[in-house]
């Protein structure tokens, strides 16, 4: 499992670190503060009182908490296959696979590990369309790089004691900047074209890092600009015109040229001058450090929303940064905003990473159809997607290893960590809601009642606004004790800095997650996917009951080098598309959805079509009884039987026999009591095979997926 104990480490850092341990109690102000409970006035997300909103540097999911106990990690019991018929996990860098493997500090510098090319062309490359097979190619070996809970015991403790995303993307496959300008205003593409149907450019988009530079130092000579600015609202301007206060937190002039600055590019903080006094400028573009934000959180004029830059070194971006350091900048972040306990019970603070800096995540994120090599749509959509696409056309940034035409979707990009730190959030939660930049857009919509219009229709369908990470009403009671102390970063890293850098194992690992499942909180998702045969043809209809919309991925299993299809659909909406098989009538379709939402089709169309015995499964949910209802309809002339089993030993379901006459219909009920709601179960027979895994959701928190990490 590749352990080691983190006191072996430290131990070789000992005359460094001046200590036996850098591990201890936090300062007593956040030990105090955590344990006290949310002001609760309307039981409602209006008691919330402060919004804080800290954005970090280019860590992938996977590469922090792909090990974690209870989340979507290394253990997935479904990751999806590549070309070469393996799992997602063998990664190619053009010679070899490359699994995932643990960056080990006891025997390499693997805390200062180099970063990864992370532009919009070789990210879109290593993505390739969905078909994801070649991130070492793309992205070096580096990127199959993880971490284990010793290694970074400040952002494991962090998950531990409040609530874990394990869904939440970065808004575009690309870097930095058009991540943070979503971030700081919905969209990185002008939100007039796509309104037009006009699919945006480098022109009036953000594709690589370049309208957040800035040359200059501030207040003087003052930043000179690149690049046109964009000039639709950002979120501190909406929040101006609503008379809500907001502030940003930074250094003007160690923040990266301007790149950890999304509102940079825009002319309304460009046009903001000393002069004026404007509050753009004073909130925006001014110095407010930590010791300010304390300040502020004391003396009662902590602003209704707050954004925390933090400086190159304190970003965790690889190269530039490390884990330890950003854990003590978030120490200091957390301090500072628990110094008033009062304050702390009215305020949510999100932890966010900009992008995955290259670094391997093992889920395709929610996505536009690509397009195939016949320029026709991959898959469909029940909303106009007009505008939802990059235009390459004029120029740039694709890589021509996955050249299938210039138009490509802006995404969402890979699955970046998130944690939601409030007392409303208590309690080593894990929410699997989808969700990216835009939907702290939409959380302030929810809050303070502003319109954020920049954010496009698909990804209100598809992204949730973070809602659902918090318990209002009756938040968790449990309060944190400890975390580590991350003081003494510095001598850590120093001590690093001697041992040879880290390189892939020449004998691959073994996946590795630790056992077991955690909290998780009630999502909005009842979906469904329906497989009828005519035919050669198969025909899939996906079907979404639920508040929030989804996307459907479709991967066919016996042509792995297509694009694999991508579908739409929005709350209380069904989408149908034909899929003529030119295999003989041989098919074998899977389909992904959040969650764990699992369907798999297989068998031969033409052979089901020609017998007498025709069934098709259908499956649908009882929540007040906890109970699955499986129909097994028999559209043939002769009677047959299929085959009910659990694929796995939480369902508490014996194998059946189900036999059906003609023209008719038998139903199975599945209780999930027994499994928490989660099912993984396969119906059989001549020509037919179906397997369905996922969750039903029934308005109630539960638990992570009892099935994660059981095959590793």
């Amino acid at each position: 499992m590749h352990k080691f104990p983190r006191r072996e480490f430290l131990r070789r850092s000992a005359a460094v670190l001046g200590a036996a341990t850098a591990m201890s109690m936090l300062p007593a102000s956040i030990r105090r503060a955590l344990g006290i409970a949310p002001t609760i006035e309307r039981g409602t997300i209006q008691d919330v009182k402060h919004v804080v909103i800290l954005m970090q540097e280019n860590r992938s999911f996977d590469h922090y908490f792909g090990t974690l106990r209870g989340v979507r990690g290394f253990g997935d019991p479904f990751p999806i296959s590549l070309q070469s018929g393996q799992s997602v996990w063998y990664q190619s860098d053009g010679t070899q696979a490359i699994p995932p493997y643990h960056l080990n500090p006891a025997v390499s510098s693997a805390l200062l590990v180099p970063d990864c090319p992370h532009q919009f062309g070789d990210a879109q490359a290593a993505w390739n369309q969905g078909l994801y097979g070649a991130w070492p190619l793309h992205k070096t070996g580096y990127s199959m790089g993880y971490y284990l809970r010793e290694d970074i015991p400040f952002q494991f403790a962090l998950a531990e004691a409040f609530t874990l995303c394990d869904s939440y993307h970065c808004s575009v496959t690309a870097g930095t900047d058009p991540n943070r300008i979503v971030l700081f205003s919905g969209a990185n593409a002008d939100p007039s074209l796509r309104a037009q149907g006009i699919n945006c450019s480098s022109q009036n988009a953000e594709v690589n890092n370049h309208r957040c530079v800035v040359s200059g130092q501030m207040p003087t000579p003052g930043y000179q600009f690149t690049g046109t600015a964009f000039t639709w609202p950002t979120l501190p301007e909406l929040l101006q015109a609503a008379h809500i206060s907001w502030r940003i937190y930074q250094d003007p002039n160690d923040n990266w040229s301007g790149l950890m600055h999304g509102g940079l590019a825009f002319e309304g903080f460009r046009q903001a001058t000393a002069a004026s006094g404007s509050p753009i400028y004073l909130n925006g573009m001014t110095q407010n450090t930590i010791e300010d934000l304390r300040n502020d959180v004391t003396n009662g004029s902590l602003p209704s929303v707050s954004w925390v830059l933090p400086s190159p070194a304190q970003s965790e971006h690889p190269s530039a940064s490390n884990p330890d350091a950003g854990a003590y900048f978030i120490s200091q972040v957390l301090d500072a905003i628990t110094a008033d306990p009062v304050v702390w019970s009215q305020t949510a603070l999100f932890i966010l990473f900009d992008e995955n800096d290259g670094l391997f995540d093992h889920v395709p994120p929610p996505a536009v159809p690509s397009y195939d090599d016949e320029g026709v749509p991959a898959g469909g959509s029940t909303l106009s997607l007009a505008g939802e696409y990059f235009d390459g056309s004029t120029g740039g940034f694709l890589d021509p290893s996955t050249n299938t035409g210039s138009l490509r979707p802006w995404g969402m990009g890979a699955r970046v960590p998130a944690y939601v730190i409030s007392p409303w959030s208590r309690g080593g939660w894990v929410n699997s809601q989808v969700f990216d930049h835009a939907s702290i857009g939409m959380f302030l919509e929810k809050r303070f009642g502003i319109e954020v219009s920049s954010i496009s229709p698909w990804r209100r369908a598809v992204s949730g606004d973070l809602t659902s990470a918090f318990d209002f009403a009756s938040p968790d009671a449990s309060a944190l004790s400890v975390l580590p102390d991350m003081s003494h970063y510095a001598a850590v890293i120093a001590a690093q800095a001697t041992l040879p850098p880290p390189a892939p194992p020449g004998t691959p690992q073994a996946l590795y997650q630790e056992r077991g499942f955690r909290s998780a909180r009630a999502l909005p998702y009842e979906l469904f996917t329906t497989a009828s045969i005519s035919g050669a043809d198969v025909s899939l209809t996906f079907t979404n009951s639920g508040s929030q919309g989804a996307v459907f991925h479709v991967y066919d299993q016996l042509n792995l080098g297509r694009i694999p299809r991508r579908y739409t659909v929005e709350s209380g909406k069904s989408l149908t598309d034909v899929l003529s098989s030119a295999d003989g009538g041989a098919y074998d379709l899977s389909i992904y959805a959040p969650n764990g939402f699992v369907r798999q089709f297989s068998g031969n169309a033409q052979a089901w079509s020609a017998d007498g015995f025709r069934p098709e499964i259908f499956v649908g949910f009882i929540p007040t009884s906890q109970t699955l209802s499986l129909e097994i309809h028999n559209g043939g002339s002769q009677a047959g039987q299929v085959t009910v089993s659990a694929n796995n030993a939480f369902m508490a379901f014996a194998t059946r026999s189900v036999a059906i006459a003609p023209a008719a219909i038998v139903e199975v009920s599945i209780s999930l009591r027994a499994s928490a709601n989660w099912y993984d179960f396969t119906v059989s027979g001549m020509n037919v095979g179906r397997r369905f895994a996922g969750r039903m959701e029934t308005g109630r928190n539960g638990i992570s997926d009892p099935a994660m990490a059981m095959n590793v």
